[in-house]
């Protein structure tokens, strides 16, 4: 590659030497009609020429190159780099000097008109990422982003992006094999905590320019940034959905405790009624007194559980068990367990008995209709109809 650029250069310089060979062919063509003055001027055209195309290296040469020609062709004596007269050693110096200053002149516009490209090209490139990478809270795609940018940048061979922490992963572009040798460079993903991964490019030659391992940089910095809104953006979310768990269990507790004052009431009176000796063990309301206490603590045991199997679902540990189920049977069972909380209410039953059989869990069904029985029963008006339907 060295070779090459090498190669490129000195053809660069050849065609600067030729270029001012023509010029001068035509020029010598001329020379008995032209001053040597306007000749020295004309010759000044060719050199910003060659500077602006073909860089400042080019340009001082030809300059001295065609300070020679100028001298050996078209200053009395010709053909020999003598000069007789002091005014034409003056023209000679001043040309010299005006065709340096020219070269020198061009060859830094060239210069600073590629260095404001470059840094245009940059911040363009720039700005694509980072409206690319706006709004994103998912670290593989933000991955995905910025390793097809260091693609394009680098050319390499191969990018391989990684990430450590809470969800280490690796992505690479192309989606193959990553090459047997290791990385030619390595750019770290750095974030205010440490180091978050890196990104290690696969590129032996040519060699990455400054500019581009500025820019490379840079969109690893980007890319840090990218990562660690994200996380922050997740944490806030998570940390939301605790708030507001918190507040529905306030809220819950809060509700839940007059119900289960409620069974632990009916329960206390008719065990202290019982054990009183105002309730003789042959007086008719003992057994009601029994039922009641019976059905107060299944009541309470229903509480309790909905508590827990609450708990159960939001730490994940409570998975429904699918099975095979008829609808029919699971609604029968609620409502003859629950019989004594409809009070006044009459439940009424359409569920037809062709229903086919449907994958649920038969506690968590039961405890569904349980729960909407309970609720019916508890804000529905007195001797109203509850009516539980299905198709």
């Amino acid at each position: 590659m060295r070779n090459s650029s090498v190669i490129s250069r000195s053809l660069q310089y050849l065609l600067a030497l030729g270029f001012v060979t023509l010029v001068t062919v035509a020029l010598f063509t001329l020379r008995e009609e032209l001053d040597a003055t306007l000749v020295a001027l004309l010759y000044l055209i060719p050199l910003g020429l060659i500077t602006a195309y073909l860089g400042i290296g080019p340009g001082i040469t030809s300059a001295f190159a065609t300070f020679l020609t100028f001298n050996y062709f078209f200053i009395k004596p010709y053909y020999t780099l003598a000069v007789h007269r002091p005014i034409d050693v003056v023209i000679l110096v001043i040309f010299l000097i005006v065709a340096i200053v020219i070269s020198q002149l061009v060859g830094r516009m060239q210069a600073s008109l590629a260095a404001a490209t470059a840094r245009e090209r940059e911040a363009t490139r720039l700005y694509q990422l980072s409206t690319a990478l706006a709004g994103l809270h998912e670290d593989h795609v933000i991955a995905q982003i910025v390793a097809k940018q260091v693609q394009e940048v680098s050319q390499g061979e191969a990018v391989e992006l990684s990430i450590t922490g809470m969800q280490p992963f690796i992505f690479r572009l192309p989606e193959a094999d990553q090459p047997s040798r290791p990385p030619e460079w390595i750019f770290p993903i750095e974030v205010a905590r440490g180091v978050l991964g890196e990104i290690r490019l696969w590129r032996a030659a040519p060699a990455l320019t400054s500019s581009e391992k500025r820019l490379l940089q840079t969109f690893a910095s980007q890319g840090a940034l990218a990562f660690e809104r994200a996380r922050l953006a997740q944490a806030e979310s998570r940390a939301r959905v605790l708030e507001e768990s918190d507040h529905l269990k306030s809220i819950l507790l809060s509700s839940v405790s007059h119900e289960l004052r409620t069974p632990l009431s009916t329960i206390k009176a008719a065990a202290s009624s019982l054990r009183s000796n105002d309730v003789s063990w042959d007086s008719a309301a003992r057994p009601e007194l029994i039922a009641a206490i019976d059905d107060e603590a299944d009541h309470l045991n229903m509480l309790v559980g909905n508590l827990l199997d609450m708990s159960r679902i939001e730490s994940g540990a409570l998975k429904p068990k699918r099975e095979w189920n008829i609808l029919l049977e699971i609604i029968g069972s609620v409502l003859a367990r629950m019989k004594h909380l409809a009070g006044e209410h009459r439940v009424e039953l359409d569920v037809p008995e062709g229903l086919p059989l449907v994958p649920v869990d038969y506690v968590q069904m039961e405890q569904v209709f349980t729960n909407l029985l309970s609720n019916s029963v508890k804000y529905a008006p007195e001797r109203s109809v509850i009516g539980i339907r299905a198709s």
